[in-house]
């Protein structure tokens, strides 16, 4: 089974109690040939099915790449209408509350994968029926399972700020009732044994693609000691994937994006999607195998004749205008992430291009990166197109090893040039437009890079609010400084729980 084709697993859990004259009857749910909790993890091909399992939420999360770019001054919401798409919305105007639907769904996916990953660890030792079942390869699974609860984890934290944390067991009902929000620090803490355990026992190549080696573990780790500001923990952790030489910087910067461009040598950790079979409803639109973030990115009404590869969507996720004129003369990355549907009607008289403007927060621009294409969807079309997320990307490890060189004890410039030029290189086919600054000019310099480089893939929020310049940058399209660097709690975690609520909500 390849990650590709990654189905949902769910857990079946029964409890039947009947009772009969104020007293327990005996019931086993075999009689009724129901499966129960009993029935699983007797096997080494159930724990593997199981880990397949933990991987689905990852899927579920794609609302968090144009949330990050949303919430920033790279994209506006676009869309029908002021109320189309009303969560997205709200995060673009920094109006969004407690009750949000986009909010409240990432939250939830995310404790989702939480919850799977402590049933498996559960139930690491011994399976339900108090059995050991150990097989060649299960500490190395169980690297998989570490790192996807650190990735939902640090997901968490991003967004949320302090969150309940737990690790022991999945939560019951009764339990989540219970919860109490750690603080940030805490949760951190946790991902880093998380990650430092998967990268002991994960191998540096898996047969799969998609699945979770030593490489991505490491990357992942450097990042959370980035936002962490462990700068001197980041610089080493991120050398170990750079002197690996196990990843490149394509030459083609825009091909990347393409199907065929998918776990290439700079894909260091890619969130797989498929457009194979599966339950697909608009009840649960996040759901699935399919990558629905997709086919909000396309041209309202979109048709051409011939040759012309775009399917059209629904102009959400617009990149602005202040996104396009950051680009420098001769930047490659512009045309591989911005889409100008005029430029490109004009360029091609032949093909017959006619779309619909916009109608709300026109831009005239698109996102080149993840435009619905045709042949890459099929079955319920706007639920289930193929396009995998890019989510660390070589390219991405080189900035982080860039800034964490430049912000380490010892700072090292010199290094932190060399990474950040090899990344700028690739952008303009050469070296005369190499960064030669340093101190505090470089890191502005890097963090500039990281904007044109990761532009639509979902970091320029959380790069903003955990460098400290959300205020500066954001404050003008209505970013509060001390309650916007997190999003609210969903009301109903507030109700259900008792949870506390972020400043400011």
């Amino acid at each position: 089974m390849t990650m590709k084709n990654i189905k949902i697993l769910s857990v079946v859990l029964l409890v039947a109690m009947l009772t009969s004259c104020k007293k327990w009857v005996d019931y086993n749910a075999h009689q009724d040939f129901l499966i129960t909790e009993q029935d699983y993890l007797k096997t080494e091909a159930d724990y593997r099915a199981m880990a397949i399992g933990v991987y689905s939420p990852l899927q579920w999360l794609n609302q968090v790449v144009p949330v990050g770019d949303i919430a920033s001054d790279n994209a506006v919401t676009g869309g029908e209408s002021a109320s189309d798409v009303l969560s997205l919305q709200q995060i673009d105007k920094f109006t969004h509350y407690p009750i949000n639907s986009t909010i409240a769904d990432l939250w939830q996916v995310s404790y989702e994968g939480v919850n799977r990953a402590n049933y498996l660890y559960q139930y690491k030792a011994k399976n339900i029926a108090g059995e050991t079942v150990d097989f060649a390869g299960k500490e190395a699974l169980y690297g998989e399972v570490s790192f996807l609860r650190a990735y939902y984890y640090f997901t968490l934290v991003k967004l949320f700020g302090d969150v309940p944390l737990f690790t022991d067991k999945r939560l019951t009902l009764t339990e989540n009732k219970t919860l109490v929000r750690s603080s940030k620090a805490d949760v951190y803490k946790q991902i880093e044994v998380d990650l430092t355990n998967a990268i002991a026992v994960l191998p540096a190549i898996q047969t799969d693609k998609g699945r979770i080696t030593k490489y991505a573990a490491q990357a992942l780790l450097g990042k959370v000691y980035l936002y962490e500001k462990k700068y001197d923990e980041a610089k080493a952790m991120l050398e170990n994937v750079i002197t690996s030489n196990a990843f490149s910087l394509v030459a083609n910067f825009s091909s990347i994006f393409l199907q065929s461009g998918e776990n290439g040598p700079e894909s260091v950790f890619e969130i797989q999607y498929s457009n194979g079979s599966g339950t697909y409803d608009w009840g649960h639109v996040t759901r699935g195998q399919g990558n629905f973030s997709v086919q909000q990115c396309g041209v309202r009404g979109l048709t051409g004749t011939g040759a012309m590869p775009y399917n059209p969507g629904w102009s959400t996720n617009l990149p602005t205008k202040n996104l396009a004129d950051a680009y420098a003369a001769g930047d490659t990355r512009k045309a591989g992430t911005i889409f100008d549907v005029e430029a490109y009607k004009t360029a091609n008289p032949a093909l017959n291009v006619t779309y619909q403007v916009a109608p709300y927060e026109n831009t005239g621009y698109y996102n080149q990166k993840f435009l619905p294409r045709k042949g890459e969807t099929s079955g319920q079309v706007e639920l289930n197109y193929l396009n995998n997320f890019r989510t660390i990307r070589y390219a991405d490890v080189l900035l982080m090893a860039a800034e964490a060189n430049n912000k380490a004890t010892a700072a090292n410039d010199a290094k932190a040039q060399t990474y950040l030029n090899l990344v700028r290189r690739r952008a303009f086919g050469d070296n005369a437009h190499d960064i030669t600054s340093t101190g505090t000019n470089l890191y502005d310099a890097i963090l500039n890079e990281r904007r044109l480089e990761l532009a639509m893939e979902g970091e320029r929020f959380f790069d903003l609010v955990r460098t400290g310049k959300a205020a500066s940058v954001l404050g003008p399209l209505g970013f509060v400084t001390g309650k916007n660097e997190v999003f609210p709690i969903p009301q109903g975690e507030v109700d259900g729980s008792g949870l506390s609520q972020n400043a400011g909500y």
